[in-house]
Order: structure tokens, then sequence, then C-alpha cells
């Protein structure tokens, strides 16, 4: 058994004295472990860092083996951002939540989405609202979609601007006046078709951060007793600041 695919670097655990097991988010293997001979070593530690776009070939004789991975670095990601806090917080929110899909089935628009999020990371002040929407389709690849389309309650399409945190489905402004308290703010920028879509508010990138994890911590890090990676949170104070 054999493939290449491009993966980006989730995480690298050593094995034995010179190996590493390492786990790749591919694009067209999903998530992705094997283990790469020498991985320890001076020359392939930098390209096994978290975050970083390689090239893989895998191998096993059978398809459930562990397997071996040949690697070639693509995108030095990590180094890009190692000094600068903001950006490399968030490269570590996006690996450390990718680890949350199940193994080796694919989930391709979230690859590449996930590609443009460590893309821009450093590269300006879009990338935080670039992470949300991931997180937003990190949340439907796991079975948790929210339903954006029309207000639950009234099935209208405009005015969208609370979701239910019951549902996850969105409640217009008309809907939710009376239980606003209760609801949480549904970003326009998560919307299709909204003039902001492009430029968020920070206030609007906040909330939306808070949107998602609110869903990952219910209905994900709660019943699998896991917690928030400490670089989101980090992250999300940075950014507020």
């Amino acid at each position: 058994m054999q493939w290449s695919d491009e993966g980006i670097v989730l995480s690298a655990r050593a094995h034995g004295e010179t190996s590493a097991i390492v786990e790749l988010l591919t694009r067209s293997n999903g998530r992705h472990l094997g283990l790469v001979r020498g991985g320890r070593s001076k020359r392939l530690r930098p390209v096994l860092q978290p975050g970083n776009l390689v090239k893989a070939d895998w191998r096993a004789r059978l398809s459930e083996h562990l397997g071996s991975y040949h690697v070639e670095l693509l995108e030095a990601n990590a180094a890009r951002v190692l000094h600068e806090r903001t950006a490399l917080a968030g490269l570590n929110t996006l690996t450390a939540l990718a680890r949350l899909l199940p193994e080796r089935e694919p989930h391709g628009p979230l690859f590449d989405v996930a590609l443009m999020v460590l893309m821009a990371l450093g590269e300006g002040e879009h990338w935080p609202a670039l992470l949300v929407r991931w997180e937003l389709g990190l949340l439907n690849e796991l079975g948790f979609g929210l339903d954006l389309g029309s207000c639950v309650s009234t099935g209208e399409t405009a005015n969208l601007i609370y979701i239910s945190p019951k549902s996850g489905c969105a409640v217009s402004g008309e809907a939710g006046a009376p239980y606003k308290d209760k609801l949480l703010a549904l970003p326009g920028f998560l919307l299709a078709g909204e003039g902001n879509d492009d430029d968020p508010a920070l206030d609007d990138i906040i909330n939306g951060f808070k949107l998602t994890g609110y869903f990952l911590e219910k209905n994900v890090w709660r019943p699998r007793d896991l917690k928030p990676p400490p670089a989101r949170a980090r992250m999300i104070a940075d950014i507020s600041e």
C-alpha cells in the first residue's frame, strides 16, 4: 500500500532513539499517522514542526498498519511565525484542533482553508477571521455544523444576528429580541453575501471565536473530556488587546 499527498504537520513525537511518529492532515487521506525514520535528526526536526506543509509519501504492507513516511518540506510556516506571538498561537490553535478529526477520513475543503489560514499568518490582520471560518468548518466536519441559512423561528433569511445555543440555528433580530440575553451573537461575516465579509470588525471576530468555542466546548471538548488548546485562549487575548 502506498500513496503520495500534501500534508500539514500536526504533531511529531519521539519513537525510539532516532525516529518520530508524525501526524499529518493531508488533502486526500485525512488525518494520518506514519513513522519517519531519522525524524529526530537535525535535518528533519525543522521539517517536522507543526504547521509546516510537506510532501508525504506513505507506505505500508497493509492499509491498517501505521506505515512509514518519507517527507519533503514545501512551506516552512512554523519558522515564518516563530517570533510572532499571536500568529504562532494561531498556528498552534489550528494544528491542535485539527487533531480532533477522525483518522484517515478525507476533509479536502477543510484542508484547503487550513492552508489559506497558515499562509495568511503574519501577513496582515485578516487571518483571525479566516481561522473563525475554519473552526466553523471543523464543527461541520465533526457533525455539529450550525444552520445559518434561515431563522429557526420564522424562516426568514434576512437580519440573522443571533444563534440559538440549544439548536445551533440562526435567529433573526426580530424573533430573538425577547431572548437576546440568552442567545449567541452571529457575526455577519459568517453569512454568505454579507457586505463586511472581507473586512470584519474586531468585535465580530471575537464574537466569532466565542460562537465556535461555545459549540466546540458543548459538542466536542466536554463530551471527550478534553480541554481547549491553551494557544487558543492566548491568541484571542492577544487580538482583543
